[in-house]
């Protein structure tokens, strides 16, 4: 069959196509539709925003219910809402949270020993706590030291339940200090010591990564506005939003202890979420 002219440039423009093909390995009509996004370099599903990987802290409140799926990382507390109490679910929440990554966080507080049956009355290590005289900031530290000492010892029982060989002394652990736990209103410098009491107890036992979870108002409550804490970081609570923590993150260097804020929670689909800043 005699080929006319533009025939033969119509062969010529298919040949070269094919050509391309067959170099490159593929066609723009072997992206499927659903991918060309993506193949353009930009976020496929058409919203142009990736997805947030968060984290989540959960705790008692969440036992018997569902817990935040797929965190980024977790948080979890060791204690049932007060000091020397136990979360019932621990276990499952620190499984649920990665394991041997979860941080942990305990709960603190100052009652003095008109108010706990746990006061250290008569202890003599760390400090001493004398029996005759037992509202001082001594006995006042002991008993953070035993607080601290009652959660180290209910994570390690999560974790050989859990058939973990690791020690929960070395993930993080951060401080809750909270105006719903018992303080003193009249010795604030009880509680810092209650706090450093804690704080000792922790880097006894080889944890390094120490922190404070609270918020300006309750710190200064609680503590008077104490920076004897400044080198360790915090975790800020009380954020309305990701966008907002997102901007505390970006706009604050120091936190209510004078430290660095290096995380912040914000409430997110039902759960308590946070930010790393």
């Amino acid at each position: 069959m005699r080929v006319t002219r533009p025939a033969r440039l119509l062969l010529a423009v298919a040949l070269l196509a094919m050509l391309t093909v067959l170099s490159t390995g593929t066609a723009a009509a072997s992206v499927p539709a659903g991918d060309r996004s993506s193949a353009a370099g930009k976020p496929a599903g058409g919203g142009g925003t990736p997805k947030v990987a968060r984290g989540y802290d959960i705790s008692y409140p969440q036992c018997g219910g569902a817990y935040p799926a797929s965190p980024a990382f977790a948080m979890v507390g060791v204690n049932g809402g007060r000091v020397f109490s136990v979360n019932s679910c621990l276990a499952s929440q620190i499984a649920w949270g990665g394991g041997t990554r979860t941080d942990l966080y305990a709960n603190t507080g100052n009652p003095g020993p008109a108010l706990s049956s746990f006061w250290p009355k008569g202890q003599t290590s760390p400090r001493v706590c004398d029996a005759a005289n037992a509202d001082t900031a001594d006995c006042a530290f002991d008993y953070g030291w035993n607080a601290a000492k009652q959660s180290v010892d209910t994570a390690t029982a999560a974790y050989q339940s859990l058939g973990y060989s690791a020690s929960p002394t070395a993930v993080g652990w951060w401080l809750d200090v909270e105006t719903a736990n018992s303080w003193r209103s009249d010795h604030l410098d009880f509680n810092v010591a209650s706090l450093q009491g804690a704080v000792a107890y922790l880097q006894s036992v080889g944890v390094a990564r120490i922190g404070f979870y609270s918020t300006t108002v309750q710190w200064g409550t609680i503590t008077g506005g104490s920076k004897v804490f400044s080198p360790m970081p915090v975790w800020g609570a009380g954020s309305s939003s990701e966008k907002a923590a997102r901007s505390l993150c970006t706009s604050t260097t120091t936190s209510f202890t004078g430290g660095p804020l290096v995380m912040v929670q914000y409430p997110y689909a039902g759960f308590d979420a946070d930010l790393r800043c």
